[in-house]
């Protein structure tokens, strides 16, 4: 389903591996970054949530699920979303040269989208962006270090860049009954719904250490960090990334 910010703004009126790997540490460089946003208010976005889930099973990528909330007013609030994942989404779509959103829309690597219910889709844009070197490029690995977490970035190949060290919060899984709405009487499970967006600082193309107190970052299960361009603070290409379980699961 497709939207623009005046609906957007309507229905807020209305309503007035290798990149998860063992618990504690995540060191291996993972094959892309995968965000799909998505909504549990659209009939479109259930077969997207299940390919989403048998993606993450692959374990090759980091994927993050943002529910956003330009839906909500269709007659059911989305549990998992926010505010902050639908701006994410309107970054992407401004980095993209659009004036719409639309759910479910799978973003690759910060660079480009694909039909979140098309598992052959997305796994396409992976393989067309690693062959043509707009793959990760950066090493970094994310560790739990008792009290806080730790990050490590590598240099980039030439040693220069720029990018924004993100950590993101996710719920690992969620199983959601819908009352209302497009959904309503379905029970869906959720893989990896972001929770929380925290910049943590900059990385300017050489090899750095970052270290984050467990108390800034309410991780709810799942954490992940990005390396992510783009100017002003806004979404762009994710040159480095890794995730990692904090509960043990």
């Amino acid at each position: 389903m497709r939207a623009t910010r005046g609906r957007r703004l309507l229905a807020a009126a209305t309503m007035a591996a290798c990149c998860l790997a063992v618990a504690g540490a995540a060191t291996a460089r993972p094959l892309g970054v995968v965000e799909l946003f998505t909504s549990q208010g659209c009939n479109s976005c259930p077969p997207a949530d299940a390919a989403f889930g048998r993606l993450i099973e692959q374990g090759d990528v980091v994927a993050l699920a943002y529910h956003i909330d330009y839906w909500d007013y269709l007659g059911w609030k989305d549990t998992l979303g926010s505010r902050a994942n639908t701006e994410r989404q309107y970054a992407y779509a401004k980095a993209f040269g659009s004036a719409q959103v639309y759910t479910p829309q799978a973003v690759v690597n910060g660079r480009t989208d694909a039909n979140g219910a098309s598992m052959e889709a997305v796994e396409t844009a992976l393989g067309t962006l690693a062959g043509s070197g707009k793959g990760l490029s950066v090493d970094v690995s994310i560790r739990d270090n008792g009290s806080s977490y730790v990050v490590e970035a590598g240099a980039s190949p030439d040693g220069t860049g720029a990018a924004r060290v993100v950590f993101i919060s996710f719920a690992p899984k969620r199983e959601v009954t819908i009352r209302h709405g497009e959904n309503s009487g379905r029970a869906i499970t959720y893989w990896h719904a972001v929770t929380g967006i925290h910049v943590a600082g900059m990385w300017h193309g050489k090899a750095a250490r970052y270290e984050m107190p467990k108390s800034a970052i309410p991780a709810d299960g799942g954490l992940a960090v990005l390396l992510q361009s783009g100017a002003g603070g806004a979404a762009g290409p994710i040159v480095g990334a890794a995730a990692l379980s904090t509960n043990g699961s």
